[in-house]
């Protein structure tokens, strides 16, 4: 049995009913590749295979995963990519419609999520199993404690959706948190032409001072951020996406003048 390494934060995932469960969430149209991050032993590999043959992808950056996985599925050899997933040039994969799974490592699940982002035109769907207080907080709606940065970045171009809660015990070696598996499928908002980078700064810097107003959390960004009194007295967690668009347009526009 592969061991994860203790600076990658990876649990195995040993059961099969809940490895079939998430493979099954996985809804694509047939001319859309799936990649699988961090397969580890490949028992999500095995259902994700069943349903997608030749249009399935592996990234894993064990070594020792690596024999694991070819001498399982040597029909996969070449589409097993060895890899940091934060490292390559996943736009070289994400030609065309992409969907994402797998039972991502804790400690860079958020930073996989940010990947997952800067491919958003092309990566269309997400199935995968976080850490229960990360699935939380990715589909966390406005006024909860749990809303913050990755809620409004993710949900402004995906709907998000809580699937399952998964318990310790099916995991080598058991986490010390319950995991969850969520699904992110790409949205078709209205409006969504703005200015990603403006708006993720916005973002961030409302939530990184979360605990102050927007008008003293934003006041380094006046005056190009222009705060509807209606708003400049709330505080970052009070708004909605819909708010934060509005937001980065209204600068945007005010930046052009």
């Amino acid at each position: 049995m592969i061991r994860p390494k203790k600076h990658f934060g990876q649990h195995f995932l040993h059961d099969h009913n809940i490895a079939q469960k998430i493979a099954s969430f996985v809804d694509v149209s047939s001319s859309c590749r799936v990649f699988e991050i961090g397969p580890g032993t490949g028992i999500l590999t095995e259902y994700l295979d069943a349903r997608f043959k030749e249009r399935l992808t592996l990234f894993e950056i064990d070594d020792e995963a690596i024999p694991v996985l070819h001498a399982r599925f040597p029909w996969l050899s070449d589409s097993l990519v060895h890899a940091d997933f934060l490292k390559v040039d996943a736009a070289k994969y994400f030609e065309g419609e992409s969907a994402v799974a797998g039972n991502l490592p804790y400690n860079i699940s958020s930073q996989i999520m940010f990947r997952i982002l800067e491919n958003r035109d092309s990566v269309i769907q997400v199935v995968c199993m976080v850490q229960k207080e990360v699935a939380q907080r990715i589909a966390a709606p406005h006024g909860n404690k749990e809303y913050g940065i990755l809620s409004v970045l993710l949900q402004a171009y995906y709907d998000v959706e809580y699937l399952f809660t998964v318990g310790e015990k099916v995991f080598t070696p058991p986490p010390k948190v319950k995991s969850a598996v969520i699904r992110l499928k790409r949205n078709k908002r209205e409006g969504a032409d703005f200015d990603h980078d403006l708006f993720m700064q916005i973002v961030k810097t409302a939530f990184n001072q979360r605990r102050k107003t927007l008008h003293n959390a934003l006041g380094r960004m006046s005056p190009t951020v222009p705060l509807d009194p209606a708003i400049a007295g709330k505080r970052a967690e009070e708004l909605s996406v819909e708010d934060y668009i509005t937001l980065a347009k209204i600068t945007a526009s005010n930046l052009r003048k």
